[in-house]
């Protein structure tokens, strides 16, 4: 970070610049992302004291930690604009008059072993008028843009010194004008109140421990009519008091809560009190990529990159070894092979542990990319133990595993009776056809790769994202229905996403968020079934799936169940062993079942909300409301190319609708 003097921070403020910096003297770090009509300071966040000081000092760094409010200024970084105190509130406290800023007892304990001379006294002072000059120019600034702000002074307090239960989060609000402010004060309280922690029941008051009596709300008070200053408090429920040992989850929590808290409340109140139009709250929150989270994701994609499942779980050898399971009349368990990992699997764990994700400073962001992390960790195990049993569990632990939910769900759909015309419908289209209809669809999309054909893939069609190309099963023949499908399925979405993902700000998009396979998968389907191309046939193969995992899981071996489809379910060998190799590959791979679980996730997101925004890149459901907030933030971009089946009048099919729409 950049060390500015106080000067140049006044200067650059007063120029509406926007900027990071460290005052000289470290005192405080400012924050401009963006200018909006509110901002957030942490006054006792600090913890650093002048050498000369520590020297004097009588107090431990435990005691002196005790009473200060470590962590305050995480809580707010998320938010465009903060000003965080560096030193310690023993050095000079923020919340205390000029004259009465330098302790010589505090909280019933001598502070020095001499007293201070008149120059250190003169520093610490210095140094809190400087901070209150820089306030005040920010106050100036943001009032003179808007009309009026609200500025949220956190602060975190000590609760077990208390014999009665204390408040979650305190506002203190006697020096605040209640006939105007009341409804600010009352929504910022119920948002707070919605704040969910781990094992932690969240409760909210005004001025029960503490009034808000202190200087820095004073000092807006005597200068700004039209600047709301909101003290919380907020419970060290994310510590442990004594020892100043963190709680890491509740922590986490606390950042998003008070993130999502402040953000609301503050679009409250520029709706009602400022000159600022707004559509969305996420306008309240910067609209720049900040640089240390670009420098986070270049450095993932460059470590992940070239992990691609399929890639590595698809066999080799799976033709031969069909025709060897075929010549053994079905009594013969396939020898698939694999391609080698061309990953250290040490190094690339331990590499993706070393990204400096901390750096990130948006909360919801740092969480999307630990999420991304764990989840290529847990990717690597897959990988590194394809043909083991091993392999078989770290598929449970990445993909999951069928819930009696979605048995029931399949089977629903495979006791529907057939419909005839799909029955009679030629198979008249082969791979090479195939191959010149996508062609023809790559150009309808104005979109170009390589298609190409192949004997090393399970499924009838796949992109291959590595090599920017779509492989068609060599063995594939369907009807002009299915053949559609594979279109919508294949290039209208998961292509699809892939161009977009090339588009972004952020390469994240390009990896794959956790959930993406779900996500994808169910949009793909809903794709076929928007187009008019969905038959029931494939709906019953998709169940189907859902019911291999299931026996894989339960310990079937490959032939039983091969030989269970087709005695149970009536499919033909081919099928039975398409479907089986699908789930058998790697020694059990569960990823199946997640298409007829994605369908019906997708339906529900789809009658709720615009689901547009999914097709940005690799995304998933669990992350929608943050992709919506980036786009609002300008952070990301709109999805440039579209399935066509969006925007398709589907054809009426009673009874697939009617399974479709039952599937719970």
């Amino acid at each position: 970070m950049q060390k500015w003097s106080e000067s140049d921070i006044i200067v650059n403020l007063e120029k509406g610049k926007t900027f990071e910096a460290l005052s000289l003297d470290g005192s405080l770090a400012i924050k401009v992302e963006d200018y909006v009509p509110y901002l957030c300071v942490a006054i006792h966040h600090g913890h650093h004291l002048r050498p000369e000081l520590t020297a004097k000092c009588l107090l431990t760094e435990a005691e002196r930690l005790y009473e200060e409010d470590p962590y305050t200024g995480d809580f707010i970084a998320s938010m465009p604009i903060t000003l965080i105190a560096q030193d310690s509130r023993y050095e000079y406290d923020l919340n205390r008059t000029l004259e009465q800023c330098v302790y010589d007892i505090a909280w019933g304990k001598k502070v020095w072993n001499q007293a201070l001379d008149a120059n250190e006294h003169n520093q610490s002072r210095e140094k809190h008028q400087g901070f209150y000059r820089i306030l005040r120019t920010l106050i100036e600034q943001l009032e003179r843009r808007f009309k009026a702000c609200v500025l949220y002074d956190i602060h975190a307090y000590n609760y077990k010194r208390f014999e009665t239960d204390t408040p979650t989060f305190n506002l203190g609000t006697t020096q605040l004008a209640q006939n105007k402010w009341e409804n600010v004060i009352a929504h910022f309280l119920e948002r707070l109140g919605k704040v969910e922690l781990p094992n932690i029941e969240v409760r909210t008051a005004e001025n029960e421990v503490f009034q808000g009596k202190g200087y820095l709300a004073t000092f807006v008070k005597t200068h700004f009519t039209q600047t709301l200053v909101l003290p919380t408090e907020i419970k060290k429920i994310y510590l442990d008091e004594n020892s100043g040992e963190i709680f890491p989850l509740v922590l986490t929590k606390l950042k998003e809560g008070m993130k999502n808290a402040i953000l609301y409340n503050a679009a409250y109140f520029v709706r009602r009190y400022t000159n600022k139009r707004i559509t969305h709250r996420h306008d309240l929150l910067a609209s720049k990529i900040d640089p240390k989270l670009k420098k986070v994701d270049r450095e993932l994609f460059q470590l992940a990159k070239g992990v691609d499942t399929l890639l590595y779980i698809n066999p080799i050898n799976l033709n031969q070894e069909k025709k060897r399971f075929f010549a053994k009349k079905f009594n013969y368990t396939p020898q698939f092979k694999y391609r080698q990992l061309k990953i250290d699997p040490y190094h690339f764990r331990e590499q993706l542990y070393r990204l400096p994700i901390n750096d990130i400073q948006d909360i919801s962001i740092q969480y999307l990319y630990r999420s991304v992390i764990d989840s290529y960790a847990g990717k690597i195990d897959l990988l590194t133990t394809i043909a083991t049993d091993h392999f078989r569990y770290n598929s449970f632990r990445y993909y999951g595993v069928p819930n009696q939910i979605d048995i029931e769900n399949a089977k629903f759909i495979l006791h529907a009776s057939d419909i005839e015309e799909e029955l009679s419908a030629p198979k008249e289209f082969e791979a090479n056809d195939a191959k010149k209809a996508f062609l023809l669809a790559l150009n309808e999309y104005n979109l170009s790769c390589a298609v190409e054909i192949s004997s090393r893939i399970a499924a009838g069609a796949m992109v291959d994202n590595t090599r920017n190309t779509i492989l068609i099963n060599k063995t594939w023949t369907g009807s002009e229905k299915e053949l559609n499908a594979l279109i919508h399925h294949e290039l209208g979405v998961h292509f699809v996403t892939t161009m977009n993902a090339t588009l972004q700000p952020l390469k994240v998009f390009k990896l794959g968020l956790p959930g993406n396979t779900h996500t994808q998968e169910g949009l793909a389907i809903f794709s076929e079934y928007l187009s008019g191309n969905l038959t029931l046939s494939r709906l019953k193969i998709i169940a189907l799936r859902v019911i291999v995992v299931d026996m894989m899981v339960n310990n079937y071996t490959f032939s039983r169940t091969f030989h269970t489809l087709i005695e149970h379910y009536q499919v033909t060998a081919e099928q039975a062993f398409s479907v089986t190799a699908r789930v058998y590959r790697g020694s059990g791979f569960t990823k199946d079942f997640l298409y007829l679980r994605g369908i019906k996730d997708t339906l529900t997101y789809f009658n709720k909300q615009d689901i547009k925004n999914l097709f940005i890149g690799k995304t998933s459901f669990e992350f929608l409301d943050l992709i919506n907030e980036l786009i609002s933030r300008n952070i990301v971009i709109l999805p440039k190319h579209l399935p066509q089946s969006l925007s398709m009048k589907k054809s009426d099919n009673s009874i697939l609708d009617y399974l479709i729409r039952s599937i719970r």
